[in-house]
């Protein structure tokens, strides 16, 4: 391993990235940097994301397969590919023994994600689904307000991922690569709606589901209703067609509403070029949250969102053995909860 302590000196741990995209550039690499892990190695076969990954870090290697990737002395690997490739990467890393963060969702499949887990478990190494959103302002200050009482028994919640974009990004494989093939909003979007519902509510099962293309691609609008263990119905919405968007979260209790209509700005800020240096944000993260009683409407403090905080976990899961920020269990109850509703919500 290549963290140690030397005196007062920390040696950074050093990690591989596993695709250079979307989730690669703009989430993993600049959050890995910030929280002060060494970025030695990017595994892309894309001329222009090479390109890329070198301008960003100067000093890494970049190399055209995951075996090259998990060959150099890693202390942690990033699956941020293609869904396509998830399995393919994070067992390569696995079988070198190397800790995993794989980016959301882990598998395709129920089957898929149990073969990482069970492979991770037989080796004995560390593994981990990247479920940020648990991160997000809106989601910390939901915990905060659950655990103040305020709202009273909490009965329902609604929570969207919803845009407007009618027309198909002909270059993006996420709305154009089928199911199978790891294409999808079920698989981009509702893994982190499923995801925070069960880590604010707990354990959940689906009651009914709706999967629809509503614009001749891969799925695009999706609607999931979970009723939870502690008698809370989750309905979770993600689409790309929607003129309208509703709030981002809307939470009823016996005492009131809790209403946050915005994501924060972490996504914006990491696609912008910022990071949280030494894992803490210099402006502002938080999204505006509101407490409704019937006409009464009161602003409340939100707590800020920060995204380093799950790799802050990471590293301190590999050099001290504390657990690790996302149980692989819930990547295990997101991935059934999608195959219920892909089998459920396409029937017709």
């Amino acid at each position: 391993m290549a963290f140690e302590v030397t005196g007062q000196v920390k040696v950074s741990l050093r990690v591989g990235i596993a695709g250079y995209g979307l989730a690669g550039r703009f989430f993993h690499a600049p959050l890995l940097k910030g929280c002060g892990f060494e970025v030695v190695a990017v595994q892309t076969s894309n001329a222009d994301r090479s390109i890329h990954a070198q301008q960003d870090f100067p000093k890494t290697v970049v190399v055209a397969t995951i075996d090259e990737l998990v060959s150099h002395k890693l202390d942690l690997v990033v699956v941020a590919s293609a869904n396509l490739v998830h399995a393919k990467h994070a067992l390569a890393a696995i079988n070198a023994g190397i800790p995993v963060v794989v980016d959301k969702p882990m598998g395709r499949t129920l089957a898929e994600t149990q073969l990482i887990v069970d492979a991770a478990n037989k080796a004995g190494v560390g593994l981990c689904t990247f479920f940020n959103r648990r991160w997000d302002s809106d989601a910390l200050t939901i915990k905060r307000v659950l655990a103040s009482g305020v709202l009273g028994e909490i009965h329902r919640i609604d929570s969207r991922f919803e845009r407007f974009r009618p027309e198909l990004n002909a270059t993006s494989w996420r709305e154009n690569m089928s199911a199978s093939d790891g294409g999808g909003q079920l698989l981009d979007l509702q893994p982190h709606l499923i995801s925070t519902a069960i880590d604010w509510f707990g354990k959940a099962e689906l009651i009914t589901a709706t999967v629809r293309s509503l614009r001749g691609g891969a799925d695009d609008d999706s609607v999931l209703v979970l009723r939870h263990d502690s008698g809370t119905m989750s309905y979770l919405s993600a689409s790309a067609v929607v003129g309208a968007p509703g709030p981002r979260i809307r939470i009823l209790g016996t005492k009131g509403a809790l209403v946050i209509n915005d994501l924060d700005p972490q996504e914006a800020l990491l696609r912008a070029g910022k990071f949280p240096e030494g894992g803490t944000w210099t402006v502002p993260t938080t999204s505006k949250a509101f407490i409704h009683r019937g006409d009464q409407v009161e602003e409340i403090e939100a707590v800020p969102g920060n995204y380093a905080h799950f790799y802050k976990a990471v590293e301190s899961a590999i050099t001290t053995g504390t657990p690790w920020p996302v149980p692989n269990h819930d990547a295990l109850m997101v991935a059934r909860i999608i195959d219920q509703a892909r089998e459920v919500g396409t029937r017709g």
